[in-house]
């Protein structure tokens, strides 16, 4: 029987249940990872070096910013990032997380 927010499935005496709704602080891992993996790839479409030291800034997005908040600490370990940082202005590089399309740039540090 079906049980709203719960995947449930049978085989034999052998009956699993997995919850699969999606709180805010799984969705804003989520975000960070999409996020961390899009910097790798423009780090690698610019040609940096897998050591490089980078500086992130990020245009803001509603519901975006608040999981770089969240995780910054994370996403910089991840990127090699000295620092992330969000601003209001429109940059370079488009991306899209969560369905939504942000703009980013990306410096190597010296």
């Amino acid at each position: 029987e079906d049980i709203p927010g719960w995947l449930v499935g049978n085989e034999g005496n052998l009956t699993v249940a997995l919850d699969i709704s999606v709180t805010d602080e799984l969705r804003n891992e989520g975000i960070a990872r999409e996020l961390v993996n899009r910097i790798q790839n423009l780090r690698k479409a610019k040609g940096f070096e897998i050591t490089d030291r980078i500086s992130v800034l990020l245009s803001s997005h509603p519901g975006i910013d608040e999981a770089v908040n969240a995780n910054a600490a994370y996403i910089r370990g991840q990127v090699l990032a000295d620092s992330i940082e969000i601003t209001a202005e429109t940059l370079e590089d488009e991306i899209e997380i969560d369905d939504q399309p942000l703009t980013i740039r990306i410096r190597k540090k010296n």
